[in-house]
């Protein structure tokens, strides 16, 4: 995994959606990029569709404290060079508050939250100098009904994201990124792709005139990675085509 330009990355929940294009990416981009997900069907379809030379498809469950010490005492013992850490890995339970269960809720956090603990935890000693970029969401900032366990998640990463950033800094820059809509209906395993109906009003939400796509996302996770952003730190940046600011009445 060293590479000639001599930076790995390793990133969580990348074998779908905005996750492999952040893979897409770094890999364009130079780095080696450790693919970690806990679907190997997933996996193994994504690394056959990048094909690229430095790419190292990694199954793991990241709620499980053993697979991420795993990861990085790996990392260790054959001298990675690790550059930085994005934790992409998150998922959702939409249900009534009333309806949700504790182990739902539970699964939601320990994926979308627990999981940044424990790569920061174990990955960050490994990090001479880099970045960690977490995926957080515009949820964090505004809501729709049922979605208590996810906001609360999203929440929880972007004061993660800033409190990682006073710890870890200097040595470490530490930043999140916050979706918005992002249609990821087409990057997906082949057995869950589907082309998701997008209308005019869709698009008109967002004073950039479309919803977002995966790229959109990726490209700034792989800004803040880079040097250009080596004054930015602790912040969490919003990708949502400015969906978040537009007041609309229904």
């Amino acid at each position: 995994m060293n590479n000639s330009t001599g930076k790995i990355c390793i990133v969580t929940g990348g074998a779908q959606g905005i996750g492999y294009h952040i893979c897409s990416t770094l890999a364009a981009e130079g780095y080696a990029v450790v693919m970690v997900d806990c679907d190997q069907e997933a996996l193994d379809e994504a690394a056959e569709t990048l094909n690229a030379p430095d790419l190292l498809p990694w199954r793991a469950d990241v709620t499980k404290e053993d697979e991420m010490k795993w990861l990085f005492a790996s990392a260790e013992k054959n001298g990675w060079n690790l550059h930085g850490i994005v934790n992409n890995a998150g998922i959702s339970r939409n249900t009534s508050v009333t309806q949700l269960t504790l182990d739902e809720w539970n699964l939601v956090l320990h994926t979308n939250l627990t999981s940044i603990f424990l790569t920061a935890k174990y990955g960050s000693p490994l990090m001479n100098r880099g970045c960690i970029v977490n995926i957080s969401s515009t949820r964090a900032l505004m809501s729709e009904p049922d979605t208590e366990a996810y906001s609360a998640s999203k929440g929880g990463v972007t004061a993660l994201t800033h409190a990682l950033a006073v710890s870890l800094g200097p040595k470490i820059r530490v930043n999140a990124v916050s979706p918005g809509w992002i249609d990821v209906s087409r990057d997906k395993k082949t057995s869950l792709k589907r082309t998701e109906k997008i209308t005019a009003e869709d698009h008109s939400q967002h004073p950039c005139g479309r919803v977002g796509r995966p790229q959109d996302a990726a490209s700034m996770v792989g800004y803040l990675l880079s040097p250009a952003a080596e004054f930015i730190t602790g912040e969490n940046i919003v990708v949502d085509g400015g969906m978040t600011r537009k007041m609309i009445y229904i």
